[in-house]
């Protein structure tokens, strides 16, 4: 399993919340991009995409394959190679990849900045933490070439998570770029 860096929040007007993750993968910009904005890619570590209409103002429907949660929109912003953002129901908010070509020598690799906003209680903002940590986990595997079976997936990773970022939690640290 490969080591995602913790995921951080902003939070402004008390139910606003903005979840930060900086995660550099070690894959080439075209493969970390066929993951975040396709549906065969996101499929393969985070839901079915059904409809994901590629450009701006394009109609987005995702299905989580863990649960029955289900999320209707517009994909808000696309450029592609670089930026994929959905903007859903208002549960889950606004999902934006933004990627960009890893460290010089890096190998190729790649760095995923992603931010979900929403509002939220911090019950659910504690799950949404560690949902995304969990799928970033599984995004680096299906990199990998070990796509989620989604048939025989449990929650066990998630609630050590959603334990470490609940427990973690006061004081968050300063968010940097």
């Amino acid at each position: 399993m490969s080591e995602i860096p913790r995921g951080r929040c902003e939070t402004h007007d008390g139910d606003s919340h903005l979840l930060r993750f900086a995660v550099e993968l070690s894959h080439p910009l075209p493969e970390v991009w066929e993951a975040v904005a396709t549906p065969e890619g996101l499929e393969g570590w985070l839901c079915a995409a059904d409809p994901l209409e590629p450009r701006l103002g394009g109609r987005v429907t995702l299905r989580w394959l863990n649960g029955d949660t289900v999320v209707s929109g517009r994909v808000t912003a696309w450029d592609p190679e670089y930026v994929a953002e959905y903007t859903v129901d208002p549960t889950h908010g606004r999902i934006r990849f933004h990627l960009e070509p890893g460290a010089p020598g890096g190998g190729g690799s790649t760095v995923l900045r992603f931010t979900n906003e929403l509002r939220a209680t911090r019950e659910y903002r504690l799950d949404c933490l560690a949902g995304w940590h969990d799928h970033f986990e599984l995004l680096a595997d299906a990199l990998d070439g070990d796509r989620t079976d989604w048939a025989s997936w449990s929650p066990e990773r998630w609630k050590q998570l959603r334990a470490l970022y609940e427990r973690d939690e006061a004081p968050w640290p300063k968010w940097e770029p």
